[in-house]
């Protein structure tokens, strides 16, 4: 079940003792603290939204795992050239004596991302800087939405029970269980409730769609990510294989697609095809024994 829920980011951060470690792990060289802006994200919470769905605490410490290397982008267009930022670590942030209207103590899960400070991402910088892009969505993946009145789970079957209606008192909401996955986190131009909320970003249908694409796309790169490693390796015997697809797993999708081209044309190179047929100009010897076949 795909789920894209807004909620506010963007916020300066610090870098802390420790922090250009986990981002050198992400990036492709060492990065120096004069090279990397870094901002935090609210990512999502365990409040009832305005959809009546929530995410449960235990939810928010799975995805806190997932999100970590998973890459901010706009408008949830998946596009290697909108890739804005990255999530280098998280942490489920509890606010002491705050309940949510489910009666648990409130907590929401905070996202650390960098970006590398270049000419084309200053103007993103000093708009996070002066407030401007605050409202942030993100998406992934649960395998449950369970009923707050029956305990069904609305996944497999439908109870009938509404949201946001009560039951004998008991106000009809799904909690969200088993995050699955962790896709991205966008900048958004859609206004953000205040934070006793969050607002959901996407209708069934279109989260449907949004999934069945995101699952095309990753066995796309996970194709081509193998393509590269094996033309790698017939290019190059010298090339460690574990080292290679480590180096894989990190590029994009063009910048996998360059390699491609570059070690197929190396690999060319050092394999060259040749035809099966050989044809000679000189005449065969004649075959006395074969005579008799002849008409």
């Amino acid at each position: 079940m795909k789920i894209m829920k807004d909620t506010v980011g963007g916020e300066g951060a610090a870098l802390n003792p420790g922090d250009l470690e986990l981002i050198g792990a992400l990036a492709r060289r060492p990065l120096g603290a004069e090279e990397v802006y870094t901002f935090s994200v609210r990512l999502c919470d365990n409040e009832i939204d305005r959809d009546f769905e929530r995410f449960a605490p235990r939810t928010l410490e799975e995805l806190a795992a997932l999100f970590v290397g998973r890459a901010g982008i706009f408008d949830h267009q998946w596009s290697a050239r909108g890739q804005a930022a990255r999530i280098y670590k998280t942490e489920v942030v509890r606010e002491p004596g705050r309940l949510t209207r489910a009666g648990d103590p409130y907590c929401w899960l905070k996202g650390y991302a960098y970006m590398v400070r270049t000419e084309s991402s200053r103007d993103l910088i000093a708009e996070i800087e002066g407030g401007i892009k605050k409202e942030v969505s993100v998406g992934c993946a649960v395998d449950h939405a369970i009923c707050s009145v029956c305990g069904c789970d609305r996944t497999q079957t439908d109870c009938g029970h509404e949201k946001g209606q009560e039951y004998g008192g008991q106000l009809c909401y799904t909690t969200l269980e088993g995050a699955s996955d962790a896709y991205e986190f966008s900048f958004v131009a859609v206004p953000a409730q205040p934070a006793a909320g969050v607002v959901k970003g996407a209708r069934r249908g279109a989260a449907a769609r949004l999934e069945e694409e995101a699952e095309l796309g990753r066995k796309c790169m996970e194709n081509l990510r193998g393509e590269v490693v094996r033309l790698a390796l017939l290019a190059d015997r010298e090339l460690s294989a574990r080292a290679m697809k480590s180096l894989a797993d990190k590029l994009s999708h063009q910048e996998l697609e360059e390699l491609r081209k570059s070690y197929a044309r190396r690999a060319g190179e050092r394999f060259p095809l040749n035809t099966q047929l050989s044809y000679k100009a000189e005449s065969a010897a004649f075959d006395e024994e074969n005579r008799a076949f002849l008409g």
